[in-house]
Order: structure tokens, then C-alpha cells, then sequence
């Protein structure tokens, strides 16, 4: 007896109840048809360790709405001391520029830009293990909203990139493939959430292999680019012909911003490299990041020619190609396509010269 009695006091203490533990945080967004926009702010938001466990409630019911620890893309409300991130109401105009003067980002921001303006810099660090105030994670904040964010906050909003009608359709962009996940309007089904669960594993995975491109491919690029602007001058006197140490390089948007940041006087011209079979490549650089025209294109008189025809006419041995267009040409050595920059420079000259 005095044994039994002597536990039962550990069994009481073992039937009774623990402490109460914290429910989930929760991020509400609203119900329905999903867009882009809040999905990638959810999937953000719950990159941050203070929601990575959070249930996302979707709904548009203010009471649940007003029981959530973060909402976004419904609510009417932008107020970030509450954790409130909408941008449909009338008086919401906010861009990266309108909230951080140093950024140059005019577009209207979604709940995405939002969300990625006041967590950006933290879920980067997180994501890379540097602080929120490495040079990489600040060169990477701009990198990333300027070239994945902000297309989804211009859709979202309904803004065009262009003036009157667009020449062609463009409907594979991940807004568009988001959409498509919702249900069709004749489905029986029109459950939203398993749709909008993938939705958040697209825009997320996008996300992310964009982040780990510009980490460990974009940006190590700006070294090489850096590097072969200092050097131009031992590869032509011109200075007007850039010669990379290795291919498949992307240069052209570290090109622009490394002349500008070092005050090269005589714009670039020419960019020679490898191609994957060791073959060598002459293209022109473009006048700008988004177009198609060049500051100087290979010779009118070689465009669409090949092999021994090209290497006939232009009078440089072991010829591959120039493009019909005249952007880009092809040789089987270095010497070669560094001839036909050089050639394609000297009649620019002459031109220039007789038209004087």
C-alpha cells in the first residue's frame, strides 16, 4: 500500500496536462482565384524563421483575416507595423522609389513587392549565410527584384512594358503559368487550394534557381567582364574589341555598368570567346541590354555566308559563319574572328572618313 500510494502522485503528475504550445503563425491572403503575386509573398515569407512553419489561411472573412499574424494581397491595408501588406486599395501607390528614394523601381508594387521590399534583404541572407549587409546580398536585392519581381508586380497591377498593341503574344511568363493552375471555369471541381499550393512551389522554385544563377553565375561574371575591359587595349589599340577568357559568359549587363563605372570613353564594340566545341565567336555588342540593335554590326557583304564562300569574300581564312543579321559571327581561331572585328572596325573608319 504505502508503495502504490507512494506513486500515485507520480501518476497524477503524469496525467496532467503540459504547458500550452503556441499554435502555428498564421499568413492570410484571400480565397479564390490565385494570382502570382501572393504566392511568391507567402512562399517568402515563409522562407523567414518566424513563419516557416505557418499555416497560410485563405480566406477573405475579416474576422479570420484580423486573427492572422501577417496578410497580404487582401485587407485593404498597407500598414508594415502590423504586418499588413495590400495594395489594391484606392489610396495605394507605393514603388521601391516611393519607399527607399535610392532605388529606381517606379512600378506599383503587388503584395510580392511588398513583401519583398521589407524581407527581401533578410530572406537572401538567410538563404546564402551572409548578413542582410553583405555588398552580395545588397548587389542581389536589386539584381532580383529588377529582373523577377518586378515583372510580377507590373502584371499584377496591369502594366504594360509597352505603348498601344504588342506585337505577340507573351503567355509563358510564371504570372501566366500561375494562372493556368487555377481551375478552369466548367471544372466541377473549383477547389483552389491544391492549385494554389503548386502555385507557391513554381513561382518558389523560380525564385530560388534565379537566386542561385545570379549568386553563382551572374555574378562571378562581372570579374572576368572587369578584367577584359582593363586588358582591351593589348587585344586591338582601338580599344574597341573585348576578348573573354572564357566562353558562355554573361556580359552583356556587367558590359553597359562596367563602362560607366570605369569612365570608358570609346564604347565597346566586339566581345570574342569560345563556344562549347572550343570554336571561336565574334558578336556585337548591342546599344542597349533590351534590344536588338548594334552599336556596329559585322559587314553587310558577309551576312548569311559560310566556310570557304565567307572566307572568300572576307579574306580571313578558316570562316564558320556571320548571322544574317550581322550580330554575331563565327571562325575556328581567335586570330580569325579578331580579324573580322578588325575589318569590320577599319570600314567603319573609311566610312566615317569619306562622309566627312
Amino acid at each position: 500500500m504505502l508503495r502504490l500510494s507512494a506513486a500515485l502522485p507520480r501518476l497524477a503528475r503524469g496525467l496532467m496536462p503540459g504547458p500550452k504550445r503556441p499554435r502555428p503563425a498564421r499568413i492570410g491572403t484571400h480565397g479564390g482565384t490565385f494570382h502570382c503575386d501572393e504566392a511568391l509573398a507567402c512562399f517568402l515569407l515563409r522562407l523567414l524563421p518566424s513563419y516557416q512553419d505557418a499555416e497560410i489561411v485563405r480566406t477573405r472573412d475579416p474576422q479570420l483575416l484580423s486573427e492572422c499574424d501577417v496578410v497580404v494581397d487582401v485587407g485593404g491595408e498597407y500598414d508594415p507595423q502590423k504586418h499588413r501588406y495590400d495594395h489594391h486599395q484606392r489610396s495605394f501607390g507605393e514603388s521601391m522609389h516611393s519607399l527607399n528614394a535610392d532605388k529606381p523601381w517606379q512600378t506599383k508594387l503587388s503584395s510580392a513587392g511588398l513583401v519583398y521590399f521589407h524581407f527581401g534583404s533578410q530572406i537572401l541572407a538567410g538563404q546564402l549565410g551572409l548578413t542582410a549587409e553583405d555588398p552580395v546580398v545588397r548587389v542581389l536585392y536589386d539584381k532580383l527584384y529588377e529582373n523577377f519581381v518586378e515583372e510580377i508586380d507590373a502584371i499584377d497591377n496591369g502594366i504594360s512594358q509597352w505603348e498601344g498593341e504588342p506585337r505577340y503574344a507573351m503567355t509563358t511568363n510564371v504570372s501566366s503559368r500561375v494562372s493556368y493552375l487555377n481551375p478552369r471555369w466548367n471544372d466541377k471541381d473549383q477547389d483552389t487550394e491544391a492549385g494554389f499550393q503548386k502555385a507557391m512551389e513554381l513561382v518558389g522554385s523560380e525564385f530560388l534557381d534565379r537566386l542561385d544563377y545570379y549568386h553563382r553565375g551572374w555574378l562571378p561574371a562581372r570579374a572576368l567582364v572587369e578584367k577584359a575591359i582593363q586588358q582591351r587595349f593589348e587585344v586591338d589599340p582601338s580599344g574597341e574589341i573585348l576578348l573573354l577568357d572564357q566562353g558562355g559568359c554573361p556580359w552583356k549587363e556587367h558590359l553597359f555598368n562596367l563602362e560607366e563605372d570605369l569612365g570608358v570613353k570609346k564604347p565597346l564594340k566586339f566581345v570574342l570567346y569560345t563556344d562549347l566545341s572550343g570554336k571561336w565567336r565574334v558578336q556585337c555588342v548591342p546599344v542597349g541590354l533590351h534590344t536588338f540593335q548594334n552599336r556596329l554590326s559585322l559587314l553587310e557583304d558577309w551576312r548569311g555566308l559560310r566556310d570557304e564562300e565567307l572566307s572568300r569574300v572576307s579574306g580571313i581564312p578558316d570562316c564558320i559563319f556571320v548571322h544574317s543579321s550581322g550580330f554575331i559571327g563565327g571562325n575556328h581561331t581567335k586570330e580569325g574572328v579578331l580579324e573580322m572585328a578588325r575589318k569590320t572596325l577599319a570600314q567603319q573608319v573609311e566610312t566615317n572618313t569619306g562622309s566627312s
